[in-house]
């Protein structure tokens, strides 16, 4: 049966987290005993050795062999217990199984991209299949990130010009946030994702090429709305008017954007495809008072997509 304090915990969604806390369970029970052993002596020690009278002094005291070898030894053996114990844990987080089936991670100023062997690209959205170990191969187009699954117990970090990895084996079907937790500039806390697990069927749709096991809205503006979450596209661009990173997507369509180089640019289909594939690198297609930071969804997109995110932007009036 749970415990209300283990219960405060995230929800243990992978075979390793429960592994993790209830070594960190034993590592607080461990603190709390030696809290009420240390504290209790020390309150007790000044009650009963106060001084009662002007000028009483404490009798001599001496040393006490059996009391300094049980204080030198039990915290010995507990010491050992907590090292071989964490070590084990530690071994099958990071000793993949041969059998674990490889996704490839790259971290981004602000998405998660995520890479299949059957060729797919998604962008936000980690699917896995469940009672099936995968391994993270991860690497970061930019800055230093930090992949974090707070449900799995898994975090490592995400560094440019090499590769990390972590594995896991989810244990049944549900949704789990995925954060970045290394500061990697103004998106940083909006750099989430999301591990969607699936059953074996619908992972095994997923791996003939027939797209992620995600619901369609069947409004195409509905569709767009969720593709802005989906793509990561909120962790630069609002739609209330608050400039973020990039320009608002509020009240944009149809007018005249002014370039770095004092050109405008009417906002229409072309541009917003041109902008999504083909981020502005140049002044006469980057919009004035914004960094060049955009990176391109070239391939990430399918044409239905833009399609959708169009319709999305396009109802997004003043």
């Amino acid at each position: 049966m749970e415990t209300a304090f283990a219960q405060m915990l995230p929800p243990v969604a992978s075979d390793v987290a429960g592994n993790w806390d209830t070594l960190f369970l034993f590592l607080v029970g461990v603190s709390v005993v030696f809290f009420v052993i240390v504290v209790g002596s020390m309150l007790w020690f000044l009650i009963k050795y106060r001084e009662k009278e002007p000028g009483q002094k404490v009798g001599n005291i001496v040393h006490n062999d059996k009391l300094e070898f049980l204080w030198i030894t039990i915290p010995t053996i507990l010491v050992m217990i907590i090292f071989a114990w964490g070590w084990i844990v530690y071994k099958r987080m990071v000793d993949a199984p041969e059998s674990a089936y490889d996704i490839k991670v790259i971290g981004k100023q602000w998405l998660w991209q995520f890479q299949y062997d059957n060729g797919k690209t998604t962008i936000g959205e980690l699917i896995v299949p469940e009672k099936i170990p995968v391994r993270l191969i991860m690497t970061s187009d930019d800055v230093i990130h930090s992949f974090f699954l707070p449900d799995f117990r898994i975090k490592n970090d995400v560094v440019p010009g090499m590769y990390t990895k972590v594995w896991f084996q989810a244990n049944e079907q549900g949704e789990h946030t995925i954060f970045c937790a290394e500061y990697c500039g103004n998106a940083h806390s909006k750099m989430m994702g999301t591990v969607k697990v699936v059953s074996l069927s619908e992972w095994e749709t997923f791996q003939k090429g027939k797209g992620a096991p995600k619901e369609r809205p069947a409004s195409l503006v509905e569709w767009g709305q969720q593709l802005y979450t989906d793509k990561g596209c909120f962790a630069c661009h609002s739609v209330d008017g608050v400039k973020g990173i990039g320009p608002s997507f509020k009240g944009i369509w149809g007018k005249q954007e002014e370039m770095s180089d004092g050109s405008h640019i009417l906002v229409d289909e072309n541009y917003v495809r041109e902008s999504i594939e083909y981020p502005g690198t140049t002044k006469d297609k980057l919009v004035k008072g914004f960094p060049p930071v955009m990176p391109t969804f070239k391939g990430l997109i399918a044409e239905e997509e833009l399609n959708a995110l169009i319709a999305f932007i396009k109802n997004l009036k003043e």
